[in-house]
């Protein structure tokens, strides 16, 4: 301990002289400027009589000399506080060396102590190099792995973009496709329209004219009380002179249909809202059915082929007059016919 006292005052930075010669030079200075004031103060008096120029031109000098001396005093303050910086430096290093001398001689003591952890660490270090190497060959074996699946992954997506390649050019057939078949059956549509007008006009001329045979946009629609008596799907004995004629305009027109149009002759039935519940007919669908059935039995027995020809029944649920008037209700029952396409 008494060596190391001895080495910090051997070692201990003298600040006081510097300080006294920045003092007294900054002393001089002061009485430098405060004669060369006195001087400039002299001349000035002495010319001030008429010499107003000389006058502003001291009065900027002595401007100067202030900012000078401010300057100067500047610095002094400046000096002073670096100069407390560093006794508090020094100060805090003498505390600092203090601590050092104590943990030096404490761990003189505990050489033994620090050799064992020492050897302790160097196993845990040995340990930690030996997981570090499993770590890297595990992370070799990943980074392998890792290669493999980008082949992969490169495989797929080389696989998917001629995948799409191809989806595409498909997509584009089937657009050509779907160009082709619309126009082709733009124009099947308007040869069947052709069809059905002349058909109308013909079963049209073959009826006279009937008023209640009317054309209602794509349909020929007739009551169906001119062939059946009411709760009945039989047809009466005189109107199959009717159907004759339907029949006769349809063979008419069927050679005249090219082949590759797969027509069909629709017979709808219809009834009005009052309920019908009979053994034969538990309701109207039974009904309206049973009578567009009975329509299509007789134009097949009148040469109409069988593939061409559809029967369907829709009950009271289709009406074409909303009122409940026996007027309304005799348009309700009614069968319409129907050149569509199968």
């Amino acid at each position: 301990m008494a060596l190391a006292r001895a080495r910090r005052r051997q070692y201990s930075p003298n600040y006081w002289p510097g300080f006294v010669d920045m003092l007294s030079t900054l002393l001089l200075v002061v009485i430098f400027l405060m004669a060369m004031f006195m001087v400039t103060n002299y001349i000035i008096t002495q010319a001030a009589s008429g010499k107003d120029t000389m006058l502003s031109r001291l009065n900027r000098q002595l401007s100067e000399l202030t900012e000078l001396l401010a300057l100067e005093r500047s610095k002094k303050d400046s000096a002073e506080d670096t100069l407390a910086a560093l006794q508090a430096t020094l100060i805090d290093k003498e505390s600092e060396n203090q601590r050092l001398s104590g943990l030096l001689g404490t761990a003189s003591g505990d050489t033994e102590s620090a050799e064992e952890r020492a050897a302790a660490l160097g196993t845990k270090l040995d340990e930690q190099r030996n997981i570090t190497n499993d770590a890297l060959a595990k992370v070799e074996l990943l980074n392998q792995q890792l290669a493999a699946l980008r082949l992969q992954l490169a495989a797929l997506n080389e696989a998917l973009e001629a995948s799409e390649a191809k989806d595409k050019e498909a997509q584009a057939k089937i657009a050509d496709l779907g160009q082709r078949l619309n126009v082709a059956l733009a124009k099947k549509v308007k040869e069947l329209n052709a069809i059905r007008s002349d058909f109308f006009g013909k079963l049209r001329q073959a009826l006279g004219s009937r008023q209640d045979f009317k054309i209602v946009g794509d349909r020929f629609v007739f009551p169906s009380d001119v062939l059946f008596d009411p709760g009945s799907a039989d047809l009466r004995p005189g109107a199959t002179f009717q159907l004759d004629k339907l029949a006769t305009a349809l063979k008419e027109i069927e050679g005249n249909i090219p082949p590759d149009i797969a027509w069909v002759m629709r017979v709808d039935g219809h009834t009005d809202i009052n309920p019908i519940a009979t053994p034969e007919f538990p309701s109207n669908w039974e009904l309206s059915s049973a009578r567009a059935i009975s329509v299509v039995r007789y134009l097949m027995s009148q040469g109409i082929a069988p593939e061409h020809l559809v029967a369907a029944g829709f009950g009271e649920f289709q009406p074409i007059d909303a009122g409940t008037s026996p007027e309304a209700l005799a348009r309700n029952r009614r069968i319409e016919l129907k050149l569509t396409e199968r």
